[in-house]
Parts: structure tokens; C-alpha cells; sequence
């Protein structure tokens, strides 16, 4: 008895320990290849046609604004004004009649004074992968600016670069709230493993659709 539970024990530490090894070089893997492609600096990062803001809720958990939502908006705006980018896809989740975070941000944008004829609408950008092939496949992107805080920027980047699509990533600025920095970037360690895994098995959007052009 006590040599068949050690046995269970040691190969349970052999996959926990695989596990591990698995998440560490994935994410090991999209930071190197996003490396390079991502600017803070407004005067560094060069001209694209297109920005793709990635969404998420203007809310937070508590009913407050969420800070990483409106520091998108911001960074979006201000790439705009300063010629980096002639229009902004704004790419997020609309699979419920009481939620559409395209509306909610061309609504913010057009407060931050983006005219809304340079704002392009996904409403099928369910995750981050989604907003990212999309962009290459319906949106007929070749190169585009992804907009998102840094550690989303290196995941977007990384699923472009293996869709044929030349993306760089203009880093909106970060939250260092303790606990939300804490459980954002726990996340996100699990979803570059994840992203990893589905480029490999050929992972494809949940929906795609016809083609939109974007003049």
C-alpha cells in the first residue's frame, strides 16, 4: 500500500513539475519574440495605418472605473492625435445584449475627441486571439499597432506575428494596485501557456464573417 501511494506521489510531482516547466517556457517563448515590438515612447513608435485597442469592461469588479480600460482609451486618443495612427479598430466581447465593449469604447474615444469616422467596430473580438486573426483575416490588415497594457501587448504580438500579420505594441500605461497587478499578471502567465498551445494545435476564432474594408 504505502509503495503504491509513493509511486502515485512521485508521478504526480513529475507532471506537476513538467507543468511547470511547460508555463515557464511558453512564456519565455512569447516575451523573446515580442521583444523589440513594443514602445512606451510616443515619439519612438512608428507610423501604422491601423491601431487595434483590445477590450475589456469600463467597469470594475466593484462597479468602479477600470483603470486599465480608460489608460486604453487614453493611449488610443493620444496615437491618434499625435498621426501615429489614421483609424482605431476597437476589437471586444459582445456575445450578450447588455454588454458591448465596441460601443462602450467609441463612445469613450468620441469623448476623448476621436472622430467617429475613423472608428472601426469588431464586435467578435472574444478574446485577445480572436481580436488578432481577425484583424488579418476580416479587417485585411497587414501591419497594425496593438493598444493594451505591456504584458497584453507581448501575448497580442506574438499571436500576430504567427498569423502573418506585422504587429507592434504601443504600451498603455499600467495599474500597480497590489492585488489587481497581482491577479492580472497570474492570469496572464496561464494565457500565454494557453495562446502557446492553441497556435500549436491550429486554433481558430470562434467566429470570423465576411470581410469589413477599412479605407
Amino acid at each position: 500500500m504505502k509503495r503504491g501511494i509513493r509511486y502515485v506521489m512521485r508521478w504526480a510531482l513529475v507532471g506537476l513539475l513538467a507543468g511547470l516547466m511547460l508555463i515557464l517556457l511558453c512564456n519565455v517563448l512569447v516575451k523573446q519574440q515580442a521583444k523589440g515590438r513594443l514602445y512606451d515612447d510616443m515619439d519612438a513608435i512608428p507610423h501604422r495605418k491601423v491601431g487595434v485597442v483590445l477590450g475589456t469592461s469600463p467597469y470594475n469588479a466593484h462597479g468602479g472605473p477600470n483603470l486599465y480600460y480608460r489608460n486604453r482609451m487614453s493611449a488610443a486618443a493620444q496615437l491618434y492625435a499625435e498621426h501615429k495612427i489614421d483609424y482605431i479598430l476597437v476589437s471586444g466581447d459582445n456575445r450578450r445584449h447588455d454588454y458591448n465593449e465596441p460601443e462602450y469604447m467609441r463612445g469613450s474615444l468620441m469623448a476623448l475627441g476621436v472622430p467617429d469616422s475613423v472608428i472601426v467596430l469588431d464586435y467578435a473580438g472574444f478574446r485577445t486571439f480572436d481580436s488578432m486573426v481577425r484583424a488579418k483575416k476580416v479587417f485585411g490588415q497587414d501591419s497594425i499597432t496593438v493598444i493594451s497594457q505591456a504584458w497584453h501587448n507581448e501575448r497580442a504580438v506574438y499571436i500576430a506575428m504567427h498569423h502573418d500579420l506585422d504587429a507592434i505594441g504601443f504600451n498603455a500605461t499600467d495599474i500597480r494596485h497590489r492585488k489587481s497587478y497581482l491577479k492580472n499578471h497570474t492570469r496572464e502567465i496561464l494565457a500565454k501557456t494557453k495562446v502557446v498551445l492553441d497556435l500549436f494545435f491550429n486554433k481558430q476564432p470562434k467566429f470570423l464573417g465576411d470581410p469589413v474594408l477599412i479605407p
